[in-house]
């Protein structure tokens, strides 16, 4: 039997959510049956470093927002290997992806993506996945409500679309000695300590968190904060701004000197079971990577009620869910877990096991490779 030939087509490979799925779904799909290729819309792809041997990786490298010979460069690469399915993320990469497998007129199977839920499309936007609609297969999502939102956005039919959740590699995340990680960072052992695994961008509202700690250390409360993560690559989408608000905050803010900058990380699995717990206050969510890893290193979460996030932490059991904005319930969160070791050993022994359960990340490539199969056979 044949092997079913993929594109993944991305408009990046940086740090970022979708690209850590990407190398997710590459390392664990059964390459006796797949041949997986993908292609980077930009040449700054350092995640592209972590894909199993013998991945393919092309670069078609967009010069400017309109950029229509990426289009063109797409389409020949479309051509020359005869894939059997394009699968795209991201809004630069879903758009050429469609006009690209069009044009190539070789009967591809394109399947797009959603990845987030309750953010705001620009009118141009809008424009572009209601013209290329019909282009587009199946759309994969990687959460209900993100399913929910974009048909409501593009127009497109609700059975076109399904939910695959990320998935977490359980073996490289895993519950690790405090001790010894805390060593490496030269945190001491003693120090409660929360993270927060986010890049610096609006969706992420840093300010939330910023506020309720502010309210945690006028309680009392000894801790440190440790951010890891950075400002998008080139300050994309307003992020250099964002980036100098939120650090500006920071400094005026009663804690200032007991925040830790990491920035980006490639190792991150030897950071996370440095905390205590970690906090996810965004605005917007797919299913995020950052709860699913936390927990799959036995380090509980709380995270803000959007997109799935319910679906993934069990309110009381493995972590907590919390309304956005509700500063009072956030502080009051965080200072359970920072006070009661007992009730944290509990969450974290319960988020382990959810981990291992239900999101894995060859359960993950399972799913997708299923649709795969199954879109080509429409």
């Amino acid at each position: 039997m044949e092997k079913i030939k993929v594109l993944i087509v991305i408009s990046n490979m940086e740090f970022g959510g979708a690209q850590r799925q990407i190398v997710e779904l590459v390392n664990n799909v059964d390459r006796n049956k797949f041949e997986l290729h993908v292609c980077s819309l930009s040449n700054y792809a350092p995640l592209a470093e972590q894909f199993k041997q013998g991945t393919s990786l092309h670069i078609i490298h967009k010069k400017s927002k309109f950029d229509f010979s990426v289009v063109c460069k797409l389409t020949k690469l479309i051509r020359k290997q005869r894939f059997d399915v394009i699968h795209s993320y991201l809004f630069d990469a879903e758009i050429a992806s469609r006009l690209a497998a069009k044009l190539s007129n070789t009967g591809v199977t394109v399947i797009g993506s959603e990845r987030n839920a309750n953010y705001t499309l620009k009118p141009i936007q809008k424009k572009a996945y209601f013209l290329t609609k019909n282009l587009v297969s199946n759309i994969i999502a990687n959460s209900q409500s993100g399913a929910d939102y974009n048909a409501s956005q593009t127009q497109q039919p609700k059975n076109k679309y399904h939910v695959v959740y990320n998935g977490v590699d359980t073996t490289r995340f895993n519950i690790s000695d405090k001790k010894h990680i805390r060593e490496n960072l030269g945190i001491d052992i003693n120090t409660k300590l929360i993270g927060m695994f986010a890049s610096f961008k609006l969706q992420k509202n840093h300010p939330f968190l910023i506020a309720a700690l502010e309210q945690l250390k006028q309680q009392g409360n000894h801790f440190k904060l440790l951010l890891v993560g950075d400002m998008l690559h080139g300050g994309l989408h307003g992020s250099d701004d964002y980036t100098e608000r939120v650090k500006n905050e920071i400094a005026n803010s009663s804690f200032a000197e007991d925040v830790i900058f990491l920035g980006n990380k490639d190792n991150i699995e030897d950071i996370y079971p440095a905390c205590d717990f970690t906090v996810l206050p965004s605005l917007f969510e797919g299913t995020p990577n950052v709860v699913l890893e936390s927990m799959a290193c036995g380090i509980p979460c709380i995270a803000t009620n959007v997109s799935d996030n319910n679906r993934i932490i069990e309110h009381g059991h493995s972590g907590y869910i919390v309304e956005l904005d509700d500063i009072k319930a956030l502080t009051a969160y965080m200072h359970q877990l920072l006070n009661d070791p007992v009730q944290l050993q509990i969450f974290s022994q319960n988020a382990r096991d959810v981990m291992i359960n239900k999101f894995s990340s060859v359960k993950l490539a399972e799913n997708m490779c299923n649709i795969y199969k199954n879109a080509m056979c429409r």
